[in-house]
C-alpha cells in the first residue's frame, strides 16, 4: 500500500457532515477534523462552498485560516500568525509538526536535528526523535534516524495539499524533470548503441583473427606434412644402374657398399668359375 493512501478515507465522515453545516457548526467541524487521528489531508473539505463562506465572517474566518494552515502550511507559519489563529490543542500541535516535517522533506532528504529542533520548536533531541518515530508509525513518512550524525534521512513521505498558485510550480518542476529524464535516457541510448557497435566490431575482429590463425596453422601443418613425405619419396627418385651403384633421375651416380641381392649369386658363381681347379695326377702303376 502507498504511503498515506488511506488518509482521504479518514476525511470522508467530516465531508459528509460539512455539506450541511455553516457558521459556528462549520468552525467546530474544522476543529474536530484538524484534531482527529489519521486525518492529514484537508483539500476536499477546504474546497466546500459553505466552508469557504467562513471567510466572509469576521468571527469564524480564523477557522478557515486554521484549515488552510493544516492543509499546506507549517508550524513556523503558525508561530508567525499565532495571534490571528485559534489556539492549538496538543493533538493539533503534534499533527502540525508532523506535517511540517513532510514539508521540510520536500526540499531536502537529509534533515539535521538542529534544523528540525528550530523549525518545530522542540526543546530536546529525545522529544524530537519521539515525534519522528510517531510520524513513521503513523505512515506519514519513512526514513531512519542517524543518531551518530544527528540527522533524519528521509526515504519518502506522504503528499500534502497544494497551496493556491503552487500547482503551476509543480507542473513546471515536473516538466523540467521530464525533459531532464528524456535527455538522460537519450544519452544512455547513445552510449548503449556505441557499446553495442564496439562490441560487434570487437567480435568481428576476433573472428577475423581466428580465421587468420587457423589459416596460418593449416599452412604450417601442410608444410610439415610435405616435408615429412619428402624423405619417403627418395627411393622413387633413384634409378638402379649397373656396376654396383644407383643413379637418381638427375644423373647423379650413387655408390653402394654391397651389390643388389639379385647380383650376389651371379658374381659368386662367376668368381668360382674364374678360379682354375687343381688337376689330379694319376698314379702310374
Amino acid at each position: 500500500m502507498d504511503l498515506g493512501s488511506n488518509f482521504p478515507a479518514k476525511l470522508e465522515p467530516f465531508l459528509l457532515m460539512a455539506k450541511s453545516l455553516k457558521g459556528a457548526a462549520a468552525a467546530k467541524l474544522i476543529q474536530d477534523a484538524t484534531s482527529a487521528p489519521g486525518v492529514f489531508v484537508f483539500s476536499e473539505l477546504l474546497e466546500l462552498p459553505n466552508i469557504q463562506e467562513l471567510a466572509k465572517s469576521e468571527q469564524y474566518a480564523k477557522f478557515l485560516s486554521l484549515l488552510q494552515l493544516f492543509s499546506y502550511k507549517t508550524y513556523q507559519d503558525y508561530l508567525a500568525h499565532k495571534d490571528m489563529l485559534p489556539p492549538l490543542n496538543d493533538a493539533q500541535t503534534i499533527k502540525l509538526k508532523h506535517l511540517s516535517i513532510v514539508s521540510l522533506a520536500a526540499d531536502r532528504r537529509i534533515l539535521p536535528y538542529s534544523d528540525l529542533l528550530q523549525a518545530l520548536g522542540m526543546p530536546t533531541i529525545r522529544e524530537l526523535e519521539d515525534l519522528i518515530i510517531d510520524a513513521i508509525y503513523l505512515d506519514i513518512l519513512r526514513g531512519k534516524l542517524d543518531q551518530k550524525e544527528h540527522q533524519l534521512e528521509v526515504e519518502y513521505t506522504m503528499g500534502r495539499d497544494l497551496e493556491p498558485g503552487k500547482l503551476e510550480e509543480v507542473l513546471a518542476a515536473l516538466q523540467n524533470w521530464a525533459e531532464t529524464t528524456a535527455a538522460v535516457l537519450s544519452t544512455l541510448d547513445d552510449k548503449i548503441n556505441q557499446i553495442a557497435a564496439e562490441t560487434a566490431k570487437a567480435k568481428a575482429d576476433q573472428e577475423k583473427h581466428e580465421k587468420m590463425l587457423q589459416a596460418n596453422l593449416k599452412e604450417v601443418y601442410d608444410k610439415q606434412k610435405d616435408k615429412g613425405l619428402g624423405g619417403g619419396m627418395m627411393n622413387r627418385r633413384q634409378v638402379h644402374v649397373g656396376g654396383g651403384g644407383y643413379q637418381d633421375k638427375d644423373g647423379m651416380h650413387m655408390d653402394v657398399d654391397e651389390p643388389p641381392e639379385n647380383s650376389k649369386g651371379k658374381n659368386r658363381k662367376a668368381s668360382q668359375e674364374a678360379i682354375p681347379k687343381p688337376q689330379r695326377k694319376r698314379n702310374r702303376i
